[in-house]
């Protein structure tokens, strides 16, 4: 981690360069929550990310704009760590591809190298190709309760739940924040919650998110930890934990987990505050 470029001031890359990309095991902050190395995950899911700031040379020398969706398996070895992905990214800028798909495949190649798994990519280069924001009309804004905390550290002993109730309710909140395990800069987002079981506690719930808003953390590891506190505390039968963190940098992060193992990654809806 001490290799890591987040944190540190950094020259911006005018030539390709692949090498840019930095893996962070998953194994090390998975132990911290539980899940011993090797073991088999408790949930499923994805990371997704969406790069707004990607650009390449046509053949002609003309700039070439697109907007990338990526997904990235949760049993991947590795995640990518955020700023390695931005400054890859900009190695781009002055490459030639000869069309999208090239650049596709190769940011793919490049991407599952680091990853350790395969990654799939999808590029956009027209405005056909809009990103709809989703419609939660459906589900419960828990940030219109009042609750009375001085709990900021991730604390699973604050969710309670209302025993002999059985629902089917997904709840959300724009609240949530962590921070930067690197450079401790703020992470802020939306976090939906989907379960079917016991009912959580709204209240206690809710007091639990605001419990990460000083715990230093990677997106991923937040929602895995979140996704393995409300199992334990709570025993869902079927749960999804999913966060859109706001964008750094071009890029933002929608990792989502779940305890269907048959689940299939798709591009994440936008939230309104994206």
């Amino acid at each position: 981690m001490s290799e890591i470029p987040l944190g540190k001031q950094t020259a911006y890359p005018t030539a390709y360069d692949p090498g840019l990309l930095f893996p962070v095991p998953r194994a090390a902050n998975r132990s911290n929550i539980g899940i011993a190395e090797g073991a088999a995950l408790p949930f499923a899911g994805f990371d997704h990310w969406r790069a707004y700031e990607l650009s390449w040379l046509s053949p002609t020398g003309q700039p070439v704009v697109a907007l990338a969706d990526i997904l990235v398996p949760c049993d991947s070895p590795c995640l990518i760590e955020s700023k390695s992905m931005k400054l890859y990214f900009n190695s781009l800028n002055q490459h030639v591809f000869t069309d999208a798909e090239s650049a596709r495949q190769r940011i793919g190649q490049d991407l599952a190298e680091v990853a350790g798994a395969a990654v799939q990519v999808t590029l956009y280069t027209s405005e056909a190709q809009a990103v709809h924001t989703v419609d939660m009309a459906d589900a419960v804004l828990l940030d219109e309760l009042t609750v009375t905390t001085s709990v900021y550290q991730p604390s699973p002993q604050l969710l309670t739940c209302h025993s002999g109730t059985d629902v089917n309710e997904i709840l959300y909140s724009h609240l949530f924040r962590s921070n930067c395990p690197i450079t401790a800069q703020p992470d802020w987002g939306s976090i939906v919650i989907s379960y079917q079981g016991e009912q959580i506690d709204h209240r206690s719930l809710l007091s639990y998110l605001i419990s990460y808003r000083l715990h230093e953390g990677f997106h991923e590891h937040c929602v895995e930890q979140i996704f393995q506190d409300l199992s334990v505390q709570c025993r869902p039968r079927k749960l999804q934990v999913s966060i859109n963190f706001l964008r750094r940098g071009g890029l933002e992060i929608n990792p989502l987990r779940c305890s269907s193992g048959a689940i299939v990654a798709y591009p994440l809806p936008r939230l309104l505050r994206q």
